[in-house]
C-alpha cells in the first residue's frame, strides 16, 4: 500500500467525497446491492450469537460499537436488537443525521453518534463489549488500520470482542478508484490483526452472497 500511504490525504479526502455523494439509504449503504442486507444481517447474527451470554467467558450485551455505520442499517438490524445501548460513528455526518430517523424508537437507545474517520477516532477505553466493522477497513491505510485496532482493544469490556467483516481480495491487495479503497486478502487482514497484538478467535465465510462480488470473511479478535 506504499503508493496510497503517500497520497494519504487525497486516500481519505477522495473516500469522504465519495461518500457524500452516495444517497442515504439501505441500497446507498450497500453499493446497489440491498437486496443482499437480510443475507447479510442473518449471517452476522448467527456469528455474534455464538459469543453472547451470561457465562464465565462469555461476551456481555450491553455496549456495542458500529464503525462506519453509515444510516444504522446493522445497528437497527443486528446490534440494537442485542446490546442495550449502541453507538455509531461514521465520517459522514448527513448518514448519521438520517440514522437518527431511520433507526425510529431505537435511536433512544444510541448512547452517541459520533462524526469521524476511523483513523482519528478514540474509541472510549473500556466501554464497549462488541466493537463491530464492517465493510470500513478499505478505507483505512495498512498503518491506520493497525493502530485504529489497538485503540479499539483497550475500548473493550471484559470477554469483549472485536469484530471484522469484509471483502477479500483472492490475492494482494486491490485498488477501487471509485470510492478509494482497498481489497485486501484474507492473509493479510490476519497479519495485520496480529501486527496490532489481537488474536483470532473464530472465522467465518459468509455464504449465498451473489457470486459476481468479494469473497466475505467475518473474524472475531480479542
Amino acid at each position: 500500500m506504499g503508493d496510497i500511504v503517500e497520497n494519504e490525504a487525497s486516500f481519505y479526502s477522495n473516500a469522504e467525497h465519495y461518500w457524500r455523494e452516495v444517497p442515504p439509504t439501505v441500497d446507498g449503504m450497500l453499493g446497489g446491492y440491498g437486496s443482499i442486507s437480510s443475507i447479510d444481517i442473518n449471517g452476522s447474527k448467527a456469528f455474534l450469537k455464538k459469543f453472547l451470554g451470561d457465562g464465565e467467558a462469555q461476551t456481555a450485551s450491553g455496549c456495542a460499537l458500529d464503525c462506519g455505520a453509515g444510516i444504522g442499517r446493522i445497528s437497527k438490524r443486528l446490534l440494537l436488537p442485542l446490546f442495550r445501548t449502541v453507538d455509531l460513528v461514521d465520517v459522514t455526518q448527513e448518514f448519521l443525521n438520517k440514522a437518527r430517523t431511520y433507526l425510529g424508537e431505537e435511536a433512544k437507545r444510541v448512547g452517541n453518534f459520533f462524526c469521524s474517520g476511523l483513523q482519528e477516532f478514540v474509541p472510549e477505553d473500556g466501554r464497549y463489549d462488541v466493537i463491530w466493522i464492517q465493510w470500513v477497513i478499505g478505507h483505512l491505510t495498512d498503518e491506520h488500520l493497525v493502530e485504529f485496532l489497538r485503540r479499539c482493544q483497550k475500548a473493550l469490556r471484559p470477554n469483549g470482542l472485536i469484530v471484522i467483516k469484509d471483502n477479500m481480495s483472492y490475492e494482494g491487495v486491490v485498488p477501487d478508484e471509485v470510492d478509494s479503497s482497498v481489497c485486501r486478502e484474507l492473509d493479510i487482514v490476519r497479519s495485520l490483526a496480529a501486527r496490532a497484538g489481537l488474536r483470532i478467535v473464530h472465522e467465518e465465510q459468509q455464504l449465498d452472497f451473489p457470486k459476481e462480488i468479494y469473497q466475505v470473511h467475518t473474524l472475531a479478535l480479542r
